[in-house]
Protein backbone atom coordinates (compact mmCIF):
# COMPACT_ATOMS: atom_id res chain seq x y z
CA UNK A 1 0.00 0.00 0.00
CA UNK A 2 1.24 3.20 -0.88
CA UNK A 3 2.45 5.66 1.81
CA UNK A 4 0.28 8.75 3.86
CA UNK A 5 1.02 11.76 5.18
CA UNK A 6 0.31 11.51 8.71
CA UNK A 7 -2.25 14.28 10.04
CA UNK A 8 -0.42 16.71 12.57
CA UNK A 9 -1.30 15.57 16.66
CA UNK A 10 -2.51 19.32 16.84
CA UNK A 11 -3.23 22.29 15.30
CA UNK A 12 -0.97 23.99 12.84
CA UNK A 13 -0.41 27.31 15.08
CA UNK A 14 -0.26 25.10 18.46
CA UNK A 15 3.21 25.37 18.37
CA UNK A 16 3.36 29.46 18.64
CA UNK A 17 5.22 31.30 19.84
CA UNK A 18 8.12 29.02 19.30
CA UNK A 19 7.26 27.44 15.82
CA UNK A 20 5.11 29.70 13.94
CA UNK A 21 1.88 28.17 11.95
CA UNK A 22 3.09 29.31 8.50
CA UNK A 23 6.15 27.23 8.96
CA UNK A 24 4.07 24.54 10.30
CA UNK A 25 1.70 24.19 7.38
CA UNK A 26 4.84 24.63 4.73
CA UNK A 27 6.63 22.10 6.55
CA UNK A 28 4.00 19.94 6.78
CA UNK A 29 1.54 19.83 3.78
CA UNK A 30 4.69 20.94 1.52
CA UNK A 31 8.23 19.03 1.92
CA UNK A 32 6.55 15.93 3.99
CA UNK A 33 4.43 15.22 1.39
CA UNK A 34 6.75 15.40 -1.04
CA UNK A 35 8.79 12.89 0.86
CA UNK A 36 6.14 10.60 0.90
CA UNK A 37 5.35 11.00 -2.57
CA UNK A 38 8.87 10.24 -3.36
CA UNK A 39 9.23 7.31 -1.29
CA UNK A 40 5.95 6.13 -2.85
CA UNK A 41 7.62 6.65 -6.79
CA UNK A 42 10.80 5.34 -5.58
CA UNK A 43 9.24 1.78 -4.55
CA UNK A 44 6.72 1.91 -7.49
CA UNK A 45 10.10 2.01 -9.92
CA UNK A 46 11.81 -0.88 -7.75
CA UNK A 47 8.25 -2.96 -8.23
CA UNK A 48 8.52 -2.26 -11.96
CA UNK A 49 12.27 -3.11 -12.00
CA UNK A 50 11.49 -6.67 -10.07
CA UNK A 51 8.32 -7.30 -12.75
CA UNK A 52 10.63 -6.52 -15.92
CA UNK A 53 13.87 -7.53 -14.93
CA UNK A 54 15.40 -4.48 -15.73
CA UNK A 55 17.96 -3.68 -12.92
CA UNK A 56 19.93 -0.85 -14.25
CA UNK A 57 18.50 2.03 -11.97
CA UNK A 58 18.58 -0.16 -9.28
CA UNK A 59 21.25 1.97 -7.12
CA UNK A 60 19.34 5.44 -7.80
CA UNK A 61 15.93 4.02 -6.52
CA UNK A 62 17.33 2.33 -3.87
CA UNK A 63 19.34 5.45 -2.39
CA UNK A 64 16.20 7.45 -3.61
CA UNK A 65 14.01 5.31 -0.97
CA UNK A 66 16.73 5.68 1.80
CA UNK A 67 16.30 9.64 1.43
CA UNK A 68 12.15 9.69 1.29
CA UNK A 69 12.35 7.14 3.20
CA UNK A 70 14.29 8.61 5.78
CA UNK A 71 12.37 11.97 5.16
CA UNK A 72 8.75 10.49 6.08
CA UNK A 73 10.01 8.59 9.12
CA UNK A 74 12.06 11.27 10.55
CA UNK A 75 8.97 14.29 9.83
CA UNK A 76 6.63 11.45 11.63
CA UNK A 77 9.02 11.33 14.62
CA UNK A 78 9.23 14.87 15.03
CA UNK A 79 5.85 15.74 14.98
CA UNK A 80 4.98 13.29 17.51
CA UNK A 81 7.83 14.32 19.76
CA UNK A 82 6.33 17.93 20.04
CA UNK A 83 3.33 19.05 21.70
CA UNK A 84 1.95 22.91 23.02
CA UNK A 85 3.95 24.72 25.25
CA UNK A 86 2.64 24.45 28.67
CA UNK A 87 0.45 21.41 28.00
CA UNK A 88 2.31 18.32 26.13
CA UNK A 89 4.99 20.40 25.79
CA UNK A 90 8.19 21.60 27.70
CA UNK A 91 9.80 21.35 31.27
CA UNK A 92 11.99 18.46 32.05
CA UNK A 93 11.63 14.63 31.45
CA UNK A 94 10.72 12.49 34.71
CA UNK A 95 10.59 8.74 35.64
CA UNK A 96 13.09 6.19 33.47
CA UNK A 97 13.55 8.68 30.78
CA UNK A 98 15.25 11.13 33.31
CA UNK A 99 16.83 8.01 35.16
CA UNK A 100 18.48 6.87 31.92
CA UNK A 101 19.46 10.79 30.15
CA UNK A 102 21.34 11.59 33.79
CA UNK A 103 22.85 7.97 33.72
CA UNK A 104 23.94 7.98 30.32
CA UNK A 105 25.05 12.17 30.09
CA UNK A 106 25.70 13.06 33.48
CA UNK A 107 22.69 15.79 34.19
CA UNK A 108 19.74 16.31 32.11
CA UNK A 109 21.71 19.70 31.70
CA UNK A 110 24.56 18.38 30.20
CA UNK A 111 22.31 15.97 27.94
CA UNK A 112 20.25 19.14 26.68
CA UNK A 113 23.72 21.75 26.15
CA UNK A 114 25.23 18.36 24.15
CA UNK A 115 22.35 17.97 22.39
CA UNK A 116 21.81 22.02 21.52
CA UNK A 117 25.36 22.09 20.09
CA UNK A 118 25.70 18.88 18.23
CA UNK A 119 22.33 19.87 16.71
CA UNK A 120 23.49 23.55 15.93
CA UNK A 121 26.71 22.40 14.46
CA UNK A 122 25.17 19.74 11.64
CA UNK A 123 26.93 20.68 8.77
CA UNK A 124 24.26 22.24 5.59
CA UNK A 125 20.93 20.18 6.02
CA UNK A 126 20.12 17.37 8.54
CA UNK A 127 18.62 16.17 12.13
CA UNK A 128 19.71 16.36 15.49
CA UNK A 129 19.06 12.79 17.11
CA UNK A 130 18.61 11.34 20.55
CA UNK A 131 18.96 7.55 20.01
CA UNK A 132 18.43 4.32 22.05
CA UNK A 133 21.10 1.62 20.23
CA UNK A 134 19.45 -1.85 22.50
CA UNK A 135 23.75 -3.00 21.60
CA UNK A 136 25.21 -0.90 23.75
CA UNK A 137 21.53 -0.48 25.86
CA UNK A 138 22.48 3.41 26.23
CA UNK A 139 21.56 6.65 24.58
CA UNK A 140 23.84 8.49 22.33
CA UNK A 141 23.53 11.79 20.44
CA UNK A 142 23.88 11.81 16.91
CA UNK A 143 24.00 14.03 13.63
CA UNK A 144 21.96 13.15 10.60
CA UNK A 145 23.17 14.20 7.69
CA UNK A 146 20.45 14.70 5.03
CA UNK A 147 17.72 12.37 5.63
CA UNK A 148 19.70 9.30 6.41
CA UNK A 149 23.57 9.41 6.17
CA UNK A 150 26.19 9.60 9.48
CA UNK A 151 23.56 7.62 11.87
CA UNK A 152 24.54 4.50 13.87
CA UNK A 153 23.08 1.06 12.20
CA UNK A 154 20.57 -0.50 14.40
CA UNK A 155 20.37 3.11 16.85
CA UNK A 156 16.07 3.85 17.94
CA UNK A 157 15.49 7.47 17.43
CA UNK A 158 13.44 8.74 20.22
CA UNK A 159 14.02 12.25 19.73
CA UNK A 160 14.72 14.43 16.21
CA UNK A 161 15.23 18.02 16.01
CA UNK A 162 14.81 19.21 12.04
CA UNK A 163 17.68 21.64 11.69
CA UNK A 164 17.12 21.74 7.69
CA UNK A 165 16.26 25.67 6.76
CA UNK A 166 12.94 24.99 5.99
CA UNK A 167 11.94 24.42 9.57
CA UNK A 168 13.27 27.45 10.79
CA UNK A 169 13.83 30.28 8.10
CA UNK A 170 10.50 32.21 8.39
CA UNK A 171 10.64 32.75 11.74
CA UNK A 172 14.57 32.43 12.64
CA UNK A 173 16.43 32.97 9.54
CA UNK A 174 19.68 31.90 9.68
CA UNK A 175 19.98 31.95 13.51
CA UNK A 176 19.36 27.95 13.74
CA UNK A 177 20.48 28.01 17.37
CA UNK A 178 17.83 30.48 18.85
CA UNK A 179 15.09 28.46 16.96
CA UNK A 180 17.17 25.38 18.85
CA UNK A 181 16.66 27.40 22.14
CA UNK A 182 13.26 28.17 21.72
CA UNK A 183 12.33 24.31 20.27
CA UNK A 184 13.21 22.76 23.66
CA UNK A 185 9.61 25.01 25.32
CA UNK A 186 7.59 22.25 22.74
CA UNK A 187 9.35 19.12 23.15
CA UNK A 188 6.85 16.68 24.58
CA UNK A 189 8.83 13.98 26.89
CA UNK A 190 6.02 12.19 27.50
CA UNK A 191 5.72 11.36 23.95
CA UNK A 192 9.57 11.08 24.04
CA UNK A 193 9.36 8.54 26.91
CA UNK A 194 7.23 6.21 25.63
CA UNK A 195 9.40 6.01 22.35
CA UNK A 196 12.01 5.21 24.98
CA UNK A 197 10.09 2.29 26.49
CA UNK A 198 9.19 0.82 23.27
CA UNK A 199 12.42 0.44 22.27
CA UNK A 200 13.37 -0.62 25.33
CA UNK A 201 11.15 -3.84 24.41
Amino acid sequence: MPYTLPPLPYDYNALEPYIDEQTMRIHHDLHHQAYVNGLNAALEGLAKARQSGDFAAVQQLSRLVAFHGGGHYNHTVFWEIMGPAGKTGGGEPTGALRAQIDADFGSFDAFRKHFSAASAAVEGSGWGVLAWHPAAQALSIQTMMNQQNLTVIGSQPILMIDVWEHAYYLKYQNKRPAYIEAWWNVVNWSAVAARLADAKK
